[in-house]
């Protein structure tokens, strides 16, 4: 599933051009079309859906968690992409769909942005309150108020391992599977620490790790990891994600893969020690 580096790439992409073809931002709807019912959730048909969007402009484009967000006049457009959600903007030339095409809207200047998903899981809201899908992210891990006192204080009181609690999106919106693995590599913590357990000293580092880790995935566009997702480069990076048996990059000792929370993690048994005390 896409995580935040790469539906922020998504976003950025859709608002200046690149991966996803021409930019969307600021052209006017024209139509809407949805082939698979379950892809459009919107308190009406998909007829009425495209009626009230007619004539609309996307104002502007951005990302909550792992969900892209398109304001316009008169509703907000919210799409989760889920395991192999993507999209394209393209000449609306006519053309024959592309297998796995959901739902497509049309512009009035002849482009049009296709929601392609090939295992149907993907979603698009069509909503005048975005917080009645919204409301229950947690944090931004990016944003100013994430800070290491912050990561403390909602610890405190959570026995669960600190993966799993790096992955409720309620608490930490936007990190999944891939930037846990690799955040609390750098932070050298166990993912099966019980989360009350860190120190404010660990906190700040594990917030640090994120920020940098999350960064650093954006500027390469996020993580290739399989073939729904293949704009980024960051899994060149990896140190311990999908590197089961191979050498940790700091002290060489071969990765290892557990389950925590019924998801493969990867870490370094020596670099990451779980403490017996915990």
């Amino acid at each position: 599933m896409p995580e935040l580096p790469e539906v922020e790439t998504i976003v950025r992409s859709l608002r200046s051009g690149g991966m996803t073809g021409d930019p969307v931002l600021n052209r006017q709807i024209r139509s809407v079309d949805c082939f698979n019912p379950k892809t459009l959730i919107f308190d009406g048909s998909s007829e009425q859906c495209s009626e009230l969007l007619s004539g609309s402009h996307l104002l502007n484009i951005d990302r909550r968690a792992k969900y892209i967000r398109f304001q316009t006049e008169k509703q907000w457009i919210l799409i989760h992409l889920r395991m192999s959600g993507d999209l394209r903007c393209e000449a609306d030339n006519g053309s024959a769909l592309q297998p796995h095409d959901r739902l497509m809207i049309h512009f009035s200047d002849g482009m049009r942005l296709a929601f392609n998903d090939v295992r149907k899981f993907g979603r698009v809201w069509v909503t005048n309150d975005p917080d009645s899908v919204l409301a229950g992210l947690g944090i931004e891990p990016l944003s100013d108020e994430f800070t290491g006192d912050w990561l403390f204080r909602h610890l405190e009181g959570r026995s669960r391992m600190i993966k799993t609690v790096l992955l409720d999106q309620s608490v930490i919106a936007g990190i999944g599977n891939i930037y846990a693995d690799e955040s609390l590599f750098d932070a050298g913590i166990h993912p099966k620490r019980p989360a009350s357990g860190l120190t404010e000293k660990e906190c700040r580092k594990l917030r640090d790790s994120i920020r940098k880790t999350l960064e650093h995935a954006i500027e390469q566009n996020g993580s290739s990891f399989d073939w729904a997702y293949k704009g980024g480069h960051f899994q060149n990076e990896f140190r311990v994600y999908h590197r089961k048996g191979e050498p940790c990059p700091v002290c060489g000792t071969p990765i290892e893969r557990i389950i925590v929370g019924q998801r493969g993690t990867h870490f370094c048994p020596h670099c990451q020690v779980l403490d017996v005390r915990d």
